[in-house]
């Protein structure tokens, strides 16, 4: 059966895309919006983690101090709480 050649009119230009190609559109742009706000919730998150541990890291150095205050080093074996003193005498930390 031969093939029926469709005469297209250049002039004639579509208004709109069709349901099929708006609706993929539009989910493509729905995953890039669920995946954007995803990234914004990870951010924030992270944003908030970081402030926690750089005040935990304040709180690192302050018990230094301390520390090395009462016991002249901070060299401590967190396992059993053995005071680590340089062989030498003098403090390393």
């Amino acid at each position: 059966m031969a093939k029926k050649n469709k005469i297209v009119d250049l002039n004639l230009k579509p208004v709109k895309v069709t349901a099929k190609h708006l609706e993929s559109l539009q989910g493509l742009v729905n995953n890039i919006n669920a995946v954007q706000f995803k990234i914004g919730n990870i951010e924030t998150s992270k944003h908030s983690l970081l402030h926690q541990y750089a005040e935990i890291q304040e709180m690192v150095a302050e018990k230094q101090k301390e520390l090395k205050t009462e016991y002249g080093t901070f060299d401590v074996d967190l396992k059993d709480g053995t005071i680590n003193y340089p062989v030498d005498g003098e403090s390393r930390n």
